[in-house]
């Protein structure tokens, strides 16, 4: 910031900067409040070196084994898979047997099915299921098969690889043994809208989300944790679960890549809660020994500011501050019905047992039962609170991102019944896009930004047509030197923000916008090759 002052030319009175964060979920504030008022970060790292010593001491033997050759080395991670059934002569076999292939790494969408010689999708295969008596719960559960297929590991500098062999299963049946610790939370998932019946099937409790050995594993070092106090407690519980949810549990995954040799692992997909049929177990040892520096970096940089930061883990929609106290409010609420945040920490949170209130949760869901209308009247009552709380020349910024042009009119309807007005529209340029952004069928890349106030008279402009307005942006992005402009996602970005700044509601979809766009183009392609 202070570089960007001095290139703009302004003359800035820097201080500290005193924050109060208002966050509902009960992960999310953990996480701000570790982040924010971190410890000494020497004293962190020792204390995380320790756990990490005296894990592999008494834990190290569970990520041991043979290398091809029968030295001793040490697991990276093991891919597991699902198994399959033929549907027509109920032959097994596994993901991994009928659908992976390497050299070059391949995961085919069907496969032959080697008794009757009929080709299967992966869809019409039937997923056999097993019923086992849980350990924890003490009681019968019935889930799909899954079972080790290939083991990753290291032996010295060198890295390998091999299929399951009986050795590795015998230790699987020793882990299974060890008895379970206290610290895992025994505590049932409260299913709603990312629920899916096939790969959730007997993931009804927390532990399922995990392996017997990385349960184990990260159980210890849990309890470990807990034993510092005050912030270095909590700055190694949050250690611990910035990578648990993504990497310690059985939503690891496995991609293939172009040109690659062999599969590429890879971390949960966020936002969801999706279980594929070939998961992954990574060596939490390794995981967490690499996650270390990282973190360590973080909290030296934030230590480092002056201000005071207070984290309340409480709705946005009743702040307990004073009227015209606050000089400037930042929200990145909930984009609709985009990420159920309540379900999706639900593993994290579990641990901390410190849950979310979804009552005031502002998002739209099936499963709560939450309408566009509701979640924009929610949006209202958080947004007049801010209005309330800012200072009269105050000033609040609101990052947004939607694909669907009815929730950005729904926000647009919210701050208005707030009071606010839009004084400028911008794109945030982000250089790595969300899983849904990247993913999702008519996603925006770039979120827009929107810097409201409260004074003022509402920047309305005669109402202009759609396509005007996208054939204009669409000609200011060539003129440009930069070539995001001229993609879809940022176009629409653009498109979305003229519209927002100008009093207007965004009228076509993110998807609609794309195919008028790519239709211009097909038309300017044919074009020059007719001339």
């Amino acid at each position: 910031m202070r570089d960007e002052a001095k290139r703009l030319g302004l003359t800035v009175t820097w201080g500290a900067r005193n924050a109060v964060l208002y966050e509902i979920g009960g992960l999310g504030s953990f996480v701000a409040r570790a982040l924010t008022n971190p410890p000494d970060p020497k004293v962190f790292e020792a204390a995380a070196k320790q756990i990490l010593a005296d894990a592999e001491a008494s834990d190290g033997w569970m990520y041991r084994a043979k290398d091809p050759f029968g030295k001793a080395g040490v697991i990276r991670y093991v891919v597991w898979t699902e198994k399959l059934m033929c549907p027509h002569c109920r032959r097994t076999t596994t993901v991994w047997d009928s659908c992976v292939r390497l050299r070059p790494a391949r995961i085919a969408s069907d496969f032959t099915c080697q008794s009757c010689r009929r080709r299967v999708t992966l869809d019409a295969a039937v997923r056999p299921t097993a019923t086992s008596v849980d350990g924890l719960l003490g009681s019968s559960r019935t889930a799909r098969v899954r079972v080790p297929a290939q083991v990753y590991g290291s032996t010295g500098t060198k890295t390998w690889s091999r299929p399951v062999t009986k050795d590795d299963l015998s230790l699987l049946h020793k882990i299974e043994r060890e008895p379970i610790p206290d610290s895992v939370p025994r505590v049932q998932i409260p299913w709603g809208d990312l629920y899916r019946s096939g790969y959730h099937e007997g993931l009804t409790h927390v532990h399922h989300f995990y392996t017997q050995r990385n349960l184990l594993a990260f159980a210890r070092m849990w309890e470990r944790a807990a034993t510092y106090p005050g912030s270095l407690g909590d700055a190694l519980r949050f250690w611990l679960l910035s990578y648990n949810a993504s990497h310690a549990t059985i939503m690891s995954r496995v991609v293939a890549k172009t040109g690659q040799k062999d599969l590429v692992i890879t971390s949960a997909q966020p936002g969801v809660l999706y279980v594929s049929g070939l998961p992954v177990e990574k060596n939490l040892l390794l995981g967490f020994r690499r996650k270390l520096k990282t973190i360590t970096a973080a909290f030296t940089i934030v230590r480092s500011r002056s201000g005071k930061v207070v984290v309340k883990q409480q709705s946005s929609c009743s702040v307990n501050l004073p009227d015209n106290s606050i000089d400037y409010a930042f929200t990145d609420p909930p984009f609709g019905g985009n990420i159920p945040y309540a379900e999706v920490n639900f593993l994290n949170e579990a641990w901390l047992d410190r849950y979310t209130n979804s009552r005031e949760e502002i998002i739209v869901s099936k499963h709560q039962q939450k309408s566009l209308q509701d979640y924009e009247a929610l949006m209202t009552k958080a947004l007049k609170e801010i209005h309330r709380i800012l200072k009269p020349e105050g000033r609040a910024t609101v990052v947004f991102h939607s694909a669907a042009a009815d929730v950005w009119n729904a926000l647009q309807g919210a701050y208005q019944k707030a009071q606010f007005r839009v004084e400028l529209a911008s794109v945030l340029d982000k250089t790595q896009g969300s899983f849904k952004q990247v993913t999702t069928d008519g996603a925006v890349r770039g979120d827009p930004l929107l810097l409201l106030s409260k004074d003022g008279r509402p920047n309305r402009k005669a109402p202009q047509r759609a396509w005007d307005v996208a054939e204009w942006l669409r000609e200011e992005a060539h003129r440009t030197s930069d070539p995001s402009e001229l993609t879809a996602q940022r176009l629409y970005s653009r498109f979305v923000s003229h519209f927002l700044s100008c009093e207007q509601q965004v009228p076509v979809d993110a998807e609609s916008f794309y195919q008028w766009l790519a239709a211009k183009q097909a038309g300017e392609v044919n074009g020059a090759r007719a001339g």
